[in-house]
C-alpha cells in the first residue's frame, strides 16, 4: 500500500453514478447520502467531535451535545450514551433515543490485541474508582467498559489514559474498531508467528486516520500466530490466522466478511498466504475495499459480509490485488484444526523463555476498578509487569517465576478470580445487558453469575468443555449462534401468560472445531426463572446420550428435539 492513502473526501469516482441509486458504493460513483448515518458522517468527520468535547460539552455538561454528535460521532472516541434507569426491556423498540438516553456514558478503552502493562492496568482501574462508580467490564474483543461516566470528566480520563498510552480512538463507530491479537503473542512455547509487530504497524496505520474513518459500518479485525486459532477469526471482517507454508515457511492466512448479529455469516478464506511484514499492506487494502466497495444505503446492510457474500473470495481477492496492493499474493495452505477444546488460555502454562503464564476467570467479564488495581498489585508482587485480556472475557498474567505460580493462584482466588474455574465458570460470556444497554430486552451480567452458581451446585461432577453465551437482544454481541447453549434474550410468556424476560435457545454453534451456527428448534424458548432448570436437564441428557469422545455440538446436531426442549 502506498503510504499516503486515498482520503474519505476523495474517494473513488470510477464512473459517474446514473439514475439508479444502487447500494451506495463510493467507488460506483454513488455519493449522496443515503441515510441519516452516512448524512451525519458527510457532514463532519467522526474524529473531530473530540474538540468540540474538550472546549464546549465538557465545560457546558449533557445538555449543551449536539444530537448528531450525541448518538453519532461521539461513538468515535468510544462513547454511547448507556440506558436510563428504569426502562423495562419491552420499551426498547419504543421509545425515542431522547427517551432511552441517560446523561452519563459508556466509555469503552481501547486494548489492541489484549495488551497491558500493569501501570495501564492500574490507570484504568483508578479511573474507574473515581469517575465510574467503580465498574469496569472485560469484553469479548478484548476491551475495558466503563458506566456511569460524566462528559464533563472526559477529558480528564484521556489525558489519563494517554499519559500511559492507552486510548478511545474509534473504540466505536464506523471505524477500524480494536484489533483482535493472540494474548500470548510471543510467549506462547507453541506460536507459529507472533503477530505483535504486524498489529502495531496496522494499528499506526489504520486508527485515527481520516482515511479510513467513515466506513460503511464498523469494522472488526483479527491478528494471530496461534494454532488454538484464539482470536475467533471465523467471525471478523478480516482476520489473519497463522499456518506454515511448505516453502514460504511461517505467515498468514487471510479471512474475510464474519460477522454475526441478525444475519451471521462465517468468514471466507481468500487461499492467499502473506508474510508478516506484509500483513498491515493487505489489512490496508481490505478496510479499503470496504471503504469504496461496501453497501452504504441499508444500515442492515452494510457489513462487509454482504460485500464478501455478493462477490465470493476469488473476485474479492482479485480486486485486492489489482486495485490496491498492485501485486498478487501467494497461494498458501488452510489453518490447521486446533487439538485443545478450550482457546482462553485459563490455567497456569509455560512461556518459551522458561516462565509462566496464568490465565483466570473473572465472572461473565465483570470486574471492578479496586479489583483492576488488585490484579496489578498482585501481577508486579509476583515479578510481572504485563496483563492481557482474551476473547473469552477472561484475563492473563504473564512471566511468572516457576516457584511463585503458585502464590499469585492463591491470591487470585482470594479476589475470586480463579485460575481452576469449573467448566461453567470458564464457559459461560454474557453481553453488557439491559442494566446498561439502550439495544438490550433483558438483563444479562447477573443472570450469567447466578447461572453459574447453580449449574456448580446442581451438576458439581461436570467437566466436558461447554460454553454458554448469552445476548440480551439480537445483536450477537456475545457470539450466541456460535456457542454450545447461546441465549438469545427477548420477551417471553410464561406458564401463567405474562410477558416476561426469556431467551430464545441456540444449540451446538462453535468456531475452531467445526465452526458452524447453533440449531434453533422450534418453539424453544425459556423464561429467565426456568433457565437454571433448563441448563441442567439439557446437560444431564447430553451426559446420559453422549458418545465416547462426542462433543455437545455434536450431539446437540443430531438429538431429537424432545431431548432438546
Amino acid at each position: 500500500m502506498a503510504d499516503t492513502p486515498k482520503p474519505a473526501s476523495a474517494a473513488p469516482t470510477r464512473r459517474k453514478a446514473g439514475r439508479h441509486r444502487g447500494e451506495g458504493q463510493w467507488a460506483a460513483g454513488h455519493f449522496t447520502p443515503l441515510n441519516a448515518n452516512e448524512q451525519f458522517k458527510k457532514d463532519d468527520d467522526g474524529l473531530n467531535v473530540r474538540t468540540r468535547i474538550e472546549t464546549i460539552y465538557a465545560h457546558g455538561g449533557f445538555d449543551s451535545i449536539d444530537p448528531s454528535d450525541l448518538r453519532g460521532r461521539m461513538r468515535w472516541w468510544g462513547l454511547y450514551t448507556q440506558r436510563r434507569p428504569g426502562i423495562d426491556g419491552g420499551k426498547t423498540a419504543v421509545l425515542a433515543p431522547e427517551e432511552l438516553d441517560d446523561e452519563y456514558f459508556m466509555m469503552r478503552v481501547r486494548v489492541d490485541g489484549g495488551r497491558l502493562t500493569t501501570e495501564q492496568l492500574r490507570v484504568i482501574g483508578e479511573i474507574s474508582q473515581e469517575f465510574a462508580r467503580g465498574t469496569a467490564d472485560i469484553t469479548d474483543r478484548q476491551n475495558i467498559q466503563l458506566h456511569w461516566v460524566r462528559i464533563e470528566d472526559v477529558p480528564e480520563i484521556w489525558r489519563r489514559l494517554e499519559a500511559v498510552g492507552l486510548s478511545t480512538t474509534e473504540a466505536c463507530g464506523d471505524t477500524p474498531r480494536a484489533f483482535l491479537g493472540s494474548p500470548v503473542a510471543g510467549i506462547a512455547a507453541d506460536e507459529i508467528v507472533d503477530g505483535t509487530p504486524a498489529l502495531e504497524e496496522a494499528k499506526r496505520r489504520v486508527v485515527g486516520n481520516p482515511a479510513y474513518s467513515n466506513l460503511p459500518r464498523k469494522f472488526k479485525t483479527a491478528i494471530s500466530g496461534s494454532p488454538l486459532l484464539d482470536v475467533a477469526h471465523e467471525i471478523n471482517d478480516v482476520s489473519f490466522v497463522g499456518v506454515r507454508h511448505p516453502e514460504l515457511g511461517p505467515g498468514f492466512d487471510v479471512w474475510v466478511g464474519g460477522g454475526l448479529s441478525t444475519n451471521p455469516k462465517l468468514g471466507v478464506r481468500l487461499g492467499a498466504w502473506v508474510p508478516l511484514e506484509d500483513v498491515a499492506d493487505v489489512l490496508e487494502g481490505v478496510v479499503s475495499i470496504f471503504r469504496d466497495y461496501g453497501y452504504r444505503r441499508l444500515r442492515n446492510r452494510a457489513r462487509l459480509k454482504f460485500l464478501v457474500a455478493d462477490w465470493g473470495a476469488e473476485r474479492f481477492r482479485q480486486v485486492l490485488e489489482d486495485e490496491y496492493l498492485g501485486r498478487k499474493l501467494a497461494d498458501g495452505p488452510a489453518p490447521e484444526t486446533p487439538v485443545q477444546r478450550w482457546r482462553d488460555h485459563v490455567g497456569v502454562h509455560r512461556q518459551k523463555d522458561g516462565r509462566f503464564y496464568v490465565g483466570f476467570a473473572p465472572r461473565v467479564g465483570r470486574v471492578d476498578g479496586a479489583t483492576l488495581t488488585k490484579i496489578a498489585e498482585l501481577a508486579e508482587g509476583h515479578g510481572s509487569g504485563r496483563v492481557r485480556t482474551t476473547v473469552e472475557q477472561k484475563m492473563i498474567i504473564l512471566d511468572v517465576a516457576e516457584d511463585r505460580v503458585d502464590s499469585l493462584v492463591e491470591g487470585l482466588e482470594a479476589l475470586d478470580l480463579t485460575a481452576r474455574p469449573s467448566v461453567f465458570r470458564r464457559g459461560t460470556m454474557a453481553c453488557t445487558g439491559i442494566e446498561f444497554c439502550k439495544l438490550a430486552i433483558v438483563e444479562t451480567k447477573g443472570r450469567g453469575s447466578t447461572l453459574i452458581d447453580e449449574l456448580e451446585r446442581r451438576l458439581p461432577d461436570f467437566d466436558e468443555p461447554v460454553t454458554i453465551n448469552i445476548n440480551g437482544c439480537p445483536n450477537a454481541c456475545a457470539r450466541i449462534q456460535v456457542a454450545d447453549i447461546g441465549l438469545k434474550g427477548q420477551l417471553v410468556t410464561d406458564a401463567d401468560g405474562n410477558q416476561v424476560e426469556g431467551y430464545q435457545v441456540h444449540l451446538g454453534g462453535a468456531l475452531g472445531l467445526d465452526p458452524g451456527f447453533g440449531r434453533k428448534v422450534r418453539g424453544l424458548k425459556v423464561t429467565a426463572a426456568e433457565l437454571p432448570d433448563y441448563v441442567e436437564r439439557l446437560l444431564t441428557r447430553y451426559h446420559e446420550e453422549r458418545q465416547d469422545g462426542e462433543r455437545f455440538a455434536q450431539w446437540a446436531a443430531r438429538a431429537d428435539e424432545g431431548a432438546l426442549k
